[in-house]
């Protein structure tokens, strides 16, 4: 239905500004869910994005999406009109995130090339069912789906665009006005935004005439409307302010003049007044001067034909504020300067940044490659200059890699308010009283992390919701406050990132977990259960098919939440460390890298092979005597170090690697920290630290136990990154 008006640039702007309304519009109905009532302001902003996402989806012919955003904008239509006293708070919030959801699901199908499909007659019919209630008309409506077609609601009524001109119907209540439109410079498709005023316009117009005319076919009334502004013939029955509340100055919108005229100046259209002269208040007399003596030396049809047509609005004069000495031209300050830098926003393909970010790796290689090169260590070269240049060189790729860092990371906001929804939907159908608190929303992690994390906070939150918060009645009766609290957090630390979901529910019951993994026969027959420390046992939850619960539920009980979580948080080199006190709640922490994509590293030999690990899992490098080694019989490994015993990895037997070091005062140990459990590490010798580009393991390699990807060193060969929790797992 949209292949007509469907081009790429199009549908790409009516995506990316629809999203952005609907995040705005879920944060501001989360943010006042507990209280009693929408404030004014939030009512005329949920009303305002509606009719934005009408107007933009009826353009783009995405009639469900239209129908379904006109039925909720009436809705906060009357209420903004007529104030009503008797409206069910969280009824009407559910009403909106539902609209919200079904408007969010038929852009994603839009996204993936699917028709928008989806069928809102039941949702219309509910927000039907809903604003009788709040007129007090009854809330049985026998067939709100026809009812609707055959009594649409006078005052907000929405017609779907013919054609835009009228023929004109003026009445003795019609007023008549030239409106022009001028956008900021780094406006895109300016002709799509001019169209969304149209369409508004269009419910109150008698008779409206605009210029540019062809403004979805013509490519070219984009730039038409930069360079000579867009004007609008209207008539209608409404007043200034109407006008001004639908077409406002805003973060594309530079400046809006309206201007009432007469019927006869009306008619004239645009070419009104063209003889009329301009009286300008603003320039010195010298330059108006200047101005007609050039007008006065060209041809007198030249300059007929130079001068361009007359926007309406062209020909008021133009005024000084009252009470205040007029300036001239020269005399100006530069005040209007700071408008041209009003924003200094671009939206960027995300494509467009993940080939940015791979450029500078492939830059971030090549640098190793000249650096390292074998032809620097000649004997008696001098390197003085060489050595300048090269510094010179790290310096300016480590600073854009930073900047190119910098543009990658995203604030959490938006996950955690993603977050915020999930309580608000659970709570409600299991009947709980929770409050949601976020703690560091701000805190900003790399695109690709945060496409990571979505799925395992998710998980998270819902089972401190459902498996964590107790009843109502149970928290009464253990003396607790009747509301429970789930808080997500997070901090940035030694460049990790820490995302914390804590809640202040029952706690783990230690003594049933054990017993569910002695009945799955994950427990030591000859370990007591006391030798067991909390940590050890609450990890038993993140096994696959580990559940607690007795019954299946929506929510939980089937035994893949967790296991999930540990799979996907251990893919970007991330852990999940679990805390809980009975009676007083739990504390799932996520410990994820700030980025996926360059990292310091440690690059060290075993045999032929060359390894690289990030510098942040080394907690120390030892060179250790065989006197300090402790061999079991079974082949088993271990080294006292200071008085600690860590296990032994033999990195070369570990991977089968020939002609590696055995004697342990041959080579170096490294002690490997991932959570409580600590290893050492045994390799033949180190290379070095540099920076890593870190590649992913091609799709055709079996995916191997303890590697998380690899990199190209400066030599050209190429090294494997180890991946520890693999490793000490």
């Amino acid at each position: 239905m949209a292949e007509e008006f469907n081009t790429d640039s199009m549908l790409d702007m009516y995506l990316f500004e629809n999203e952005q309304l609907l995040e705005q519009l879920q944060d501001m109905v989360l943010d006042q869910k507990d209280a009693d009532c929408f404030d004014e302001d939030s009512i005329n902003e949920i009303f305002r994005t509606m009719h934005t996402i009408k107007g933009s989806s009826g353009i783009m012919m995405f009639d469900n999406i239209t129908a379904i955003s006109h039925k909720l904008e009436d809705v906060f239509y009357y209420l903004r009109e007529a104030h009503p006293d008797n409206v069910p708070h969280l009824e009407l919030v559910e009403h909106v995130l539902d609209v919200q959801d079904f408007i969010s699901g038929e852009m994603e199908k839009i996204k993936n090339g699917e028709q928008p499909d989806g069928d809102p007659q039941d949702m219309i019919a509910d927000l039907d069912r809903f604003l009788a209630q709040i007129k007090g008309d009854g809330g049985d409506a026998k067939d709100t789906k026809t009812e609707t077609k055959q009594k649409p609601v006078p005052a907000n009524v929405h017609e779907e665009p013919k054609q835009f001109y009228i023929a004109p119907v003026a009445s003795s209540a019609s007023r008549f006005y030239r409106i022009y439109m001028t956008f900021f410079p780094e406006t895109e498709m300016a002709n799509i935004h001019a169209y969304k005023t149209v369409y508004a316009l269009k419910e109150i117009a008698e008779d409206l005439l605009y210029s540019p005319e062809d403004l979805i076919t013509d490519e070219g009334s984009a730039d038409k409307i930069m360079a000579n502004g867009f004007k609008i013939l209207l008539q209608a029955q409404c007043d200034k302010a109407k006008l001004q509340e639908m077409i406002k100055v805003g973060y594309d919108v530079q400046k809006v003049d309206i201007n009432e005229c007469s019927a006869d100046e009306f008619v004239q259209g645009f070419d009104f007044g063209r003889q009329e002269e301009w009286i300008d208040l603003e320039s010195s007399v010298e330059d108006i001067e200047k101005r007609k003596q050039e007008k006065e030396e060209k041809p007198e049809k030249e300059a007929e034909a130079a001068k361009p047509a007359m926007a309406p609005g062209d020909f008021v004069i133009q005024s000084k504020e009252p009470g205040k000495q007029k300036k001239l031209a020269k005399d100006k300050p530069a005040r209007e300067k700071p408008k041209a830098e009003k924003t200094a926003f671009i939206s960027v393909s995300v494509d467009k940044m993940n080939q940015l970010m791979e450029l500078i790796g492939e830059l971030v290689i090549s640098e190793s490659v000249v650096l390292q090169n074998p032809d620097l260590r000649v004997p008696g070269l001098n390197l003085s200059n060489f050595n300048k240049a090269a510094a010179q060189l790290s310096k300016i790729s480590t600073d854009l890699q930073n900047v190119i860092m910098s543009m990658r990371m995203v604030p959490l906001t938006n996950t955690f308010q993603k977050m915020n929804r999930i309580v608000f939907d659970v709570s409600r159908k299991l009947g709980k009283e929770i409050e949601f608190e976020m703690v560091g929303e701000h805190t900003e992690v790399d695109k690709n992390i945060i496409e990571h994390i979505s799925d395992p906070l998710m998980h998270l939150v819902r089972n401190a919701v459902d498996h964590g918060i107790e009843s109502n009645e149970e928290r009464k009766a253990s003396g607790k406050t009747e509301k429970g609290r789930v808080t997500l957090s997070a901090k940035t630390e030694a460049g990790k990132v820490w995302i914390s979901v804590e809640d202040n529910g029952a706690g783990l019951d230690r003594e049933k977990i054990l017993s569910k993994a002695r009945k799955k026969g994950l427990l030591d027959d000859n370990k007591p259960d006391s030798a067991y420390k909390d940590k050890e046992v609450y990890q038993f939850i993140t096994l696959p098919g580990f559940s607690t619960n007795e019954q299946v539920t929506e929510y939980s009980g089937r035994g893949v939440g967790m296991d999930v979580v540990v799979k996907n948080i251990q893919e970007i080199g991330g852990s999940l460390e679990i805390e809980s006190a009975p009676g007083l709640g739990s504390i799932m922490s996520l410990k994820i890298p700030l980025t996926l994509a360059i990292i310091d590293g440690i690059v060290m030999e075993t045999g032929n092979a060359s390894f690289v690990l990030e510098t942040g899992m080394i907690q120390e490098f030892v060179r250790v005597k065989e006197d300090m080694m402790i061999h079991e019989p079974e082949g088993s490994e271990y080294i006292m170090i200071r008085g600690e015993c860590y296990s032994v990895i033999r990195l070369g037997k570990w991977y089968g690697i020939a002609e590696c070091a055995e004697n342990v005062e041959d080579g170096v140990m490294l002690i490997l920290e991932e959570g409580e459990k600590k290893v050492c590490l045994f390799v033949d010798k180190l290379v070095g630290e540099q920076e890593i580009v870190v590649k992913p393991i091609p799709s055709y390699i079996k995916k191997v136990k303890g590697l998380s990807g690899c990199t190209q060193l400066g030599d050209g060969s190429i090294a494997l990154i180890l991946d520890v929790p693999g490793l000490v797992d």
